[in-house]
């Protein structure tokens, strides 16, 4: 595998980093000067309702959003929103990952995310994880991680208590059978 964008890494149960224990990463961007990701199952304690009113006072909230959790995205600028949206046209400043998936940062999505006139489904994330040129591919031969692809229904749907268990089942494997010791045959 040349490049794990659009991939999530599941952390293996011997990951003793306390950050990424038990955690699920969406890889935005891997090429040979590194990579960056977000965390897509940590909460952060705040709600949509929460981060928007803080940055747009006048925003409207659907009930049905109003309570989505803010993640904590990775340990780095935890202070800068990232959005992980499905696509929508009309966001100039949103990359497109895929044909399904964008990335933002930028704040003017936030003043619909949480109203219809907001992308279907989203994941707003504080911080991100990010790896030099190497890394990464280092810390999953050194089995601290395994490699799923990535779909909508585990980015979106899944339930945040869920998505890492879901992931695991994903490549076959039952949860409780991922043991701390697992390495290459």
């Amino acid at each position: 595998m040349d490049s794990f964008e659009n991939h999530l890494l599941v952390a293996m149960p011997s990951l003793d980093d306390p950050y990424f224990a038990r955690s699920l990463t969406y890889i935005c961007e891997h090429n040979d000067k590194g990579a960056m990701g977000l965390v897509i199952n940590q909460p952060v304690g705040m709600t949509l309702k929460e981060l928007i009113s803080q940055a747009d006072k006048d925003a409207i909230v659907l009930e049905e959003k109003a309570d989505t959790i803010v993640l904590a995205g990775g340990p780095v600028n935890q202070d800068r929103g990232f959005i992980l949206h499905t696509s929508q046209p009309g966001w100039s400043s949103s990359l497109q990952l895929t044909s399904e998936i964008m990335i933002t940062t930028s704040k003017d999505i936030l003043s619909v995310l949480g109203n219809e006139h907001g992308p279907d489904k989203s994941l707003v994330t504080l911080g991100y994880a990010g790896w030099t040129a190497g890394q990464l591919e280092q810390e999953v031969q050194d089995n601290s991680w395994l490699i799923v692809e990535a779909d909508k229904e585990l980015l979106f749907d899944v339930p945040i208590h869920k998505k890492w268990e879901e992931a695991v089942r994903k490549l076959g494997i039952d949860p409780w059978q991922l043991g701390p010791d697992a390495g290459h045959a």
